[in-house]
């Protein structure tokens, strides 16, 4: 990861060594030479009985305090809170600036209704040519069904939510006696299913259905409130302390749209991990390669959507919870600025770094829940200021135009910063065609002081986790916890309010840099993991795996839009020589949704590689219609 040169005087002025215990002092952060960074890449790997032992020594009062200690010390996280004097004032969560109108952008209203967003969502879609997407796909390549494939064979009359529900509920029942087993949900309530899907099905037949989201199925993540189902964010018990008493603001936008939800998708426990491993509940296995990996946190949304079960998915991302599953299985995932999605219902409702996005295969699904779930709290309309949420107008003629326009940014030390060189192979072809066909223009760009990045998002998102979570957890829960939450629980309990100040000091000094990028360009462009899916380890399904390594991998590139609350989003671009696929990231200016996805949009329409249908897959659509 890029740091500031310790050997530079212009950049860290050491006042005595570090050996010693003294400081040293940054400079504003309006002095800082960028032609002086230096790009400096970014610790254990435990699982099994390895990681119990480790578990019970951390939370041991005396040694587990100085085996912390030195973890902080060797990953310098104690150098950079404890040792260096930050001159910039604390910012505890995204400030932006006043942006610019996006141009050819289809604007929605916020305090409008739900179903009224959708409609003008569905407008700025290309043209639906249902002669050729219904044709027999026996003889071309994969795709998946899109909801407009669904809405269109239920005006069509080839089927009925009904039919749809009775399909999906026997694709479950066969998954749960799989072997391996595909826990892809916690919760699963077949009757309200059946219950949801014949309301809609009546829509139907008495003609007025709600919307395009009228009878398409979704699942929802299991961190984000969802009536009947219990909200236990992956673990054994949190529902226990914290019962549902209603649908989370963004599910009841998408009810009201006629979505019916097929359950609660499965999590790393509680969020804290990105490979989706958990031990409570049955690891969730890539539809890709089911010997690996989904990534996560929202590991079962990200892996139901990929499987062909459900069309679209609700996600958390508090560290690339959406983008990294998206990315790892092949599929789509947005995250939206923060603010920009009403975040009350979710199990960590309060913060400053998580929200609420959706998964699904493709981007204009991405585009229509995405407009039925906007929509900022009132707390944040006050503070934040969000600019009016809008769209990209697919269908315009301005549309190639305004693709010419945009300006990638790209910081090509990091951008090869890969686990393999197909990773950053792949992705730059594709920026390269996009390029040539449109027009777009690239920039060359450095990101500073990344480790501080990293460490800054680590310390603020860890407080806020023990914010939530700890009270509970101290009422004799955490003990029920996964080995490797309570390893991070016992990291962040060694957190103190210094240590936040200063992470708040650096997230400040992290935003001036990325106001700066962004008066140059309008996106920044990166792989969305440094590797494709990991490996399970075997013994690792039982106690849990926390493999610092294969977690850096998988962070590399986003946590940035979280610590400062930026738009990203996860696109396909191909996959590795193991058959494994590869996500694209665009970051994108505050509250400029409208810009990642329109590029995201353009990316997907290259189809410079066809897709692969997955390992694990299940034609729902065309089994009931």
């Amino acid at each position: 990861m890029p740091l500031f040169d310790s050997r530079t005087e212009r950049t860290f002025i050491f006042l005595s060594g570090l050996k010693m215990g003294k400081s040293r002092v940054m400079l504003p952060v309006t002095e800082v030479d960028l032609a002086e960074v230096k790009y400096e890449s970014a610790a254990p790997h435990l699982t099994g009985t390895t990681l119990k032992l480790f578990v019970r020594l951390i939370e041991m009062p005396v040694i587990g305090h100085l085996i912390i200690w030195h973890m902080k010390k060797q990953n310098r996280i104690d150098q950079i809170l404890n040792k260096s004097v930050v001159p910039e004032t604390p910012m505890y969560k995204p400030e932006f600036p006043p942006q610019e109108p996006e141009p050819s952008v289809i604007a929605l209203e916020e305090d409008g209704k739900p179903e009224d967003r959708v409609g003008l969502g569905f407008k700025c879609l290309k043209h639906y040519d249902a002669a050729s997407c219904w044709v027999d796909q026996t003889n071309t390549s994969f795709r998946y069904w899109t909801i407009r494939d669904y809405a269109y064979a239920y005006r069509s009359k080839f089927t009925t939510p009904s039919m749809v529900a009775e399909r999906i509920i026997s694709v479950m029942e066969e998954i749960a006696n799989n072997m391996p087993p595909m826990p892809m949900l916690i919760s699963f309530d077949p009757e309200d299913v059946r219950k949801q899907a014949a309301a809609s099905t009546q829509r139907f037949e008495e003609g007025n259905p709600i919307s395009i989201l009228d009878g398409i199925f979704m699942t929802i993540k299991d961190d984000i409130d969802c009536l009947p189902h219990p909200s236990k964010g992956g673990t054994t018990w949190y529902h226990e302390v914290r019962p549902v008493k209603k649908d989370a603001v963004s599910v009841s936008k998408l009810r009201s749209c006629g979505v019916v939800f097929v359950g609660k998708g499965n999590m790393h426990e509680l969020g804290l991990g990105t490979t989706g491993n958990n031990s409570n509940h049955g690891t969730v296995r890539n539809p890709h390669a089911p010997e690996r990996y989904t990534g996560g946190s929202s590991s079962g949304p990200a892996a139901i959507v990929a499987a062909g079960i459900c069309s679209a998915a609700l996600g958390t991302d508090a560290g690339g919870s959406v983008r990294i599953p998206a990315s790892l299985c092949g599929v789509v995932g947005l995250k939206t600025t923060y603010g920009r999605t009403d975040m009350t219902g979710s199990i960590l409702d309060v913060g400053t770094v998580e929200i609420i996005g959706p998964i699904a295969s493709n981007v204009e699904d991405v585009i229509l829940v995405y407009s039925a779930i906007l929509g900022s709290s009132p707390a944040n309309r006050i503070s934040l200021k969000p600019s009016p949420p809008c769209l990209p107008d697919l269908s315009s003629s301005e549309n190639i135009d305004v693709l010419a326009s945009i300006k990638l940014g790209k910081y090509t030390k990091w951008f090869n910063d890969v686990f393999s060189s197909e990773i950053s192979e792949k992705c730059d072809r594709v920026l390269k065609v996009l390029i040539e066909k449109y027009g777009c223009k690239t920039s060359e760009v450095v990101v500073p002081e990344m480790k501080e990045m990293l460490i800054a998002h680590m310390v603020s998102t860890g407080s806020e986790y023990l914010g939530s979570h700890i009270p509970h957890c101290k009422d004799g829960n955490g003990v029920k916890l996964n080995y490797d939450s309570r390893t991070n629980m016992a990291i962040f309990q060694s957190l103190t309010a210094s240590d936040y100040v200063v992470a708040q000091r650096m997230r400040r000094r992290l935003m001036y840099y990325y106001t700066e990028i962004f008066n140059k360009v309008d996106v920044i462009v990166t792989p969305t993991t440094g590797m494709t899916a990991p490996v399970i380890p075997p013994d690792a399904l039982k106690f849990g795996e926390s493999d610092l390594k294969v977690t850096g991998n998988l962070m590399r590139y986003v946590i940035s839009a979280n610590l400062l609350g930026f738009p990203a989003i996860s696109v396909p671009v191909g996959y590795d020589k193991q058959g494994l696929p590869i996500g694209l990231q665009f970051i994108g200016r505050p509250w400029a949704e409208a810009t990642i996805l329109r590029l995201a949009a353009a990316v997907e329409e290259l189809n410079l590689e066809p897709k692969k249908k997955p390992k694990i897959f299940y034609d729902i659509l065309k089994k009931t219609s």
